[in-house]
């Protein structure tokens, strides 16, 4: 019970991180879009990630806990990762960057996978970094189809009340998905390193959407800007497509175990409908920003927790 304490402060603080820098990849496009005023939409997030954490979050945490690192990590090499991910997230939230916070906890694990001397499950390493790179792309191309499509639909459709109405309400159901799609994968990031040491599944998803959710409603506000309006102006339809193409691929991912970036998901459609819509709707500097980040993320967070777990075990030895 005396480690199990720290562990869970540190896992819940990565889970806040998360929350609060996730938020935005959820609800952006709809705040951005108008449709919904941050304070609704900051609830609908928070409900629906906290039913995806415990539903669905088990697959990406037994992945992060026993896939990436196949032996079991010391206490301290446990909190070190979680510590140093947390504060990597925590800088990118309040320079409002939507930064990977699966890439920043792989990296925390593997910098102190590698510092504790334990096994290394590469083939598992590689997949997850695959899917880094094929996400956004994947999501940009459903973004695009989806987007396509429904403009046709509605388009031929007509205008009476009901079709004017439907595309608000198609964004809805897309911002609850992708809500849950987030807790599905991400609170399996976050509490991912504390299941190594064996600990169930089961409380920890709760747990981890409890955070989530928490991080969300306090301190979420700043990346939701960024998305919503800092990359290109959205209209419903587009937010939608952006929305659910993002939702389906993080969904997909969370099933099959491996931890992806809804920062990338979400921004790769962004993209995709921006450029739909006309390459003067894009900020390219907005994206070089981001994409340093993503580059950067995994890198200082495995960079830092090496050093920072080689030096507390020195100090304690």
């Amino acid at each position: 019970m005396t480690t199990l304490i720290p562990l869970i402060i540190a896992g819940a603080f990565v889970g806040w991180n998360i929350g609060a820098n996730d938020a935005g990849n959820c609800i952006g496009t709809s705040v951005g879009s108008g449709l919904l005023s941050y304070k609704r939409a900051i609830i609908l997030v928070s409900i629906f990630a906290v039913a995806g954490g415990f539903l669905q979050g088990g697959h990406v945490m037994k992945t992060i806990g026993k896939g990436i690192v196949t032996s079991e990590l010391p206490v301290l090499a446990v909190l070190t990762a979680l510590i140093c991910a947390g504060v990597f997230v925590t800088l990118a939230t309040v320079l409002k960057l939507p930064v990977s916070t699966s890439e920043a906890i792989v990296g925390g694990v593997l910098g102190v996978g590698i510092a504790a001397g334990a096994d290394l499950n590469l083939s598992t390493i590689f997949a997850i970094a695959r899917v880094w790179v094929i996400c956004p792309i994947l999501v940009g191309i459903l973004a695009a189809a989806i987007y396509l499509l429904t403009r046709l639909l509605l388009k031929r459709r007509g205008g009476s009340r009901f079709w004017q109405r439907l595309p608000q309400v198609m964004l809805l159901v897309s911002a609850a998905y992708i809500s849950y799609s987030l807790g599905a994968n991400h609170v399996g990031t976050a509490m991912g390193p504390i299941a190594n040491l064996g600990y169930s599944t089961g409380w920890l998803g709760l747990l981890g959407g409890a955070s989530l959710a928490i991080g969300a409603m306090t301190f979420g506000r700043r990346v939701t800007e960024a998305v919503g309006k800092g990359i290109t102006q959205l209209d419903v339809v587009s937010a939608f497509s952006a929305q659910m193409a993002a939702a389906l691929a993080v969904h997909f991912f969370s099933m099959v175990g491996l931890p992806v970036s809804t920062s990338q998901s979400i921004v790769g459609g962004v993209i995709a409908v921006g450029l739909l819509k006309g390459d003067s709707a894009i900020q390219p500097k907005k994206i070089a920003k981001i994409a340093i980040g993503w580059v950067a993320t995994p890198t200082a967070a495995g960079v830092f927790s090496f050093c920072l777990y080689k030096l507390l075990s020195a100090l304690t030895t």
